[in-house]
């Protein structure tokens, strides 16, 4: 059972957020892990919990991405059924430290510009009202499957240059990739899906791949092939392996904003109300949104030394998990910080990441969330939740509804 966190129960552990009705609300657990024990070691996970904004930001900023067992390391374990995600994971710019993760990282910049980002906003927003139309003058909708789902698998088909009736392929594929990144259980049970998904996904990226080196197209993968900084181009593993974490972060950053902050909005009737008075608060609403319900709640770090860290010695090797849902509700950084407000000040929160692995299709995801959220409250300005309760993702690292039912 899970402890009642009124009463000073230990040990505390980020393993009861698989209690469903944790993870409909992990604030509260968060809470008492950062005012208990801000850098708190998890007897369940065998890692470091951190909590505190300040920490968190240390973590990011000084603690090692390379995470990643080696094709080779699973093997010798005997987990060779897992090696076709390690070959991937190995090669991604989020699991990559200095000189790797900077080199990888200016080649996808090349491609992935403001200027691009910006040329698709009128797509974005064809593409919400093209969604849109098909439920209207209906009584109700679900926000998640039938808006938040395929808008942003629509809009990346459309990066990448494949064909957007495609979009629930990628969705699918992205959420059994998605359980690698966001849970830390082992998940032994979704093993066989998860490699058959990502083998699927690697062979039609392949083929994709392979026609643009022959046919180049204003699309992402063309432009990744041809990136070139000082001489120096990406391989035809690190285009793959960079393509499919574009695809999965795309999806999965996006369908949680847009679940998160229509139910959030409707959850706070008199903020939706000075949003829909005043929509240029929309940019400052969806980063309110994106600190009061980050889409990613936590990411893992290990320690590249013993390292000091809130009074605690983190040894060499040790993993750190630096949990970005608590410190964006942290009180020694946002005041009053369980308190939605869309006019919040100095919102510096990092939903996205921070310094040099600071989430590179952030422009993208905020992009979308404030098409999408402006124009639903535009076109359906009496939008209200339906009865019963909203089911959460079973993701623990990747924050969002399973479904969001409601009136139109």
């Amino acid at each position: 059972m899970y402890p009642d966190l009124n009463r000073n129960e230990m040990p505390l552990s980020l393993s009861y957020l698989m209690e469903p009705e944790v993870l409909a609300n992990p604030y509260p657990l968060y809470h008492k892990l950062r005012s208990t024990d801000p850098v708190y070691w998890d007897p369940f996970l065998h890692a470091w919990l951190v909590t505190r904004y300040e920490d968190v930001v240390t973590v990011l900023t000084r603690f090692s991405s390379d995470r990643t067992p080696t094709p080779d390391y699973l093997t010798a374990l005997g987990l060779e059924e897992l090696t076709p995600l390690a070959r991937l994971m190995v090669k991604q710019v989020i699991f990559l430290d200095p000189p790797d993760h900077r080199r990888i990282r200016g080649l996808l910049s090349v491609a992935f510009t403001p200027r691009r980002i910006e040329k698709l906003r009128g797509h974005i927003q064809k593409v919400a009202d093209d969604l849109l139309d098909r439920v209207q003058g209906q009584e109700q909708m679900d926000i998640v499957t039938d808006l938040a789902y395929p808008l942003p698998a629509i809009v990346i088909a459309e990066i990448l240059g494949v064909p957007a009736s495609d979009w629930q392929t990628l969705t699918r594929w992205s959420l059994d990739f998605g359980q690698i990144l966001g849970n830390f259980q082992h998940n032994p049970d979704r093993i066989e899906q998860m490699v058959r998904s990502t083998e699927e996904m690697c062979e039609y990226l392949l083929a994709i791949l392979k026609e643009r080196r022959r046919v180049p197209r204003e699309d992402l993968i063309s432009w990744l092939i041809a990136a070139e900084v000082s001489g120096d181009r990406l391989t035809e593993k690190e285009i793959l392996a960079n393509v499919v974490l574009t695809l999965v972060a795309g999806l999965e950053t996006t369908i949680n904003l847009i679940g998160n902050g229509i139910y959030v909005l409707l959850r706070h009737p008199e903020q939706l109300k000075k949003l829909q008075t005043e929509p240029q608060l929309i940019v400052s609403a969806v980063e309110e949104l994106l600190r009061y319900e980050s889409p990613s709640q936590h990411t893992a770090r290990l320690a590249a030394t013993d390292m000091e860290l809130g009074g605690k010695i983190i040894r060499k090797r040790q993993a750190v998990i630096a949990m970005v849902g608590a410190a964006n509700r942290d009180p020694e950084r946002f005041p009053d910080p369980d308190m939605f407000d869309i006019c919040r000040q100095n919102n510096k929160h990092i939903a996205f990441g921070w310094g040099s692995h600071f989430c590179f299709g952030a422009p993208l995801a905020r992009l979308e969330g404030q098409i999408v959220i402006q124009t639903v409250f535009r076109r359906f300005p009496h939008l209200r939740l339906s009865d019963g309760e909203i089911a959460w993702r079973d993701n623990l690292g990747l924050r969002g509804p399973a479904n969001l039912p409601v009136w139109l």
